[in-house]
């Protein structure tokens, strides 16, 4: 009787830490895709945009250029035969100051710019001083590129912490972050690249893309991506649009 009693009572407990997983599973679930939440949690401070307001149907697609000389000028004249004049290009100014024609094209196209600092280097790898550094000489380049108004960053490598928001937030900036990774740089083929970006779009999304030489496949997708936009009555904005359009949605940064 007293070993069956031990049994039982042995199978009560692994059926309770299975309940107790299979909640703690399920809350984690909940949690990421129906509230929603970034995965950035504090309660006060500098924080990073990550989307818009959903009402207003639209978007905004930003493109990262941080190394390489041959796919940016294609992935312009794809947006400029698409009638596209407002994407926002966050250049590496290092990348800039050797493409100074490339820029110039950018702005005179109707492009937002917005900087991902000089180096590319991941600013949770340096020091305060070393990104008040790398800031400085980034909006150095552009000022002598003629580019205005350069407010809106996106930190290297997406690397940024509570400290980085505090320094970039005192250099006049606006972290971007986003709500839709095409994850393009992977080159997973145009369909998926697609897919990524359009299959759960909605109103007030940023989207990740990249121009730089590393993104074989981007140029190719644009097209279908603009028209499965079109065809959910979304628009094309600048992040600048999305931000003074409406309530811009901002994740907490520990």
């Amino acid at each position: 009787m007293n070993q069956f009693h031990v049994i039982h009572m042995k199978k009560i407990k692994q059926l309770a830490m299975i309940m107790i997983a299979a909640f703690f599973t399920a809350g984690i679930l909940y949690v990421e895709n129906v509230l929603n939440y970034p995965v950035f949690s504090t309660s006060d401070g500098p924080k990073a945009i990550y989307r818009g307001e959903t009402k207003n149907n639209e978007v905004a697609l930003t493109f990262d250029i941080s190394w390489g000389d041959v796919k940016a000028e294609p992935i312009l004249d794809t947006l400029k035969k698409q009638n596209i004049n407002n994407a926002t290009f966050f250049l590496s100014a290092s990348w800039a100051e050797r493409h100074p024609d490339i820029v110039k094209r950018i702005v005179e196209d109707g492009h937002q710019v917005g900087s991902m600092g000089y180096a590319y280097k991941n600013y949770k790898d340096l020091d305060p001083n070393e990104i008040r550094r790398d800031l400085s000489m980034a909006q150095e380049v552009f000022t002598e590129l003629g580019v205005k108004d350069v407010t809106l960053l996106r930190p290297p490598s997406g690397g940024f912490n509570k400290e980085v928001l505090s320094i970039v937030d005192k250099h006049g900036y606006s972290v971007v972050h986003y709500s839709i990774d095409s994850d393009d740089w992977t080159n997973p083929g145009v369909e998926l690249i697609v897919k990524n970006t359009t299959s759960k779009i909605k109103g007030g999304d940023i989207v990740l893309l990249h121009a730089s030489d590393s993104a074989k496949q981007t140029n190719k997708a644009l097209p279908i991506i603009l028209s499965d936009l079109k065809k959910k009555g979304l628009k094309n904005v600048s992040v600048g649009d999305i931000i003074a359009n409406a309530d811009a949605k901002s994740s907490e940064v520990k």
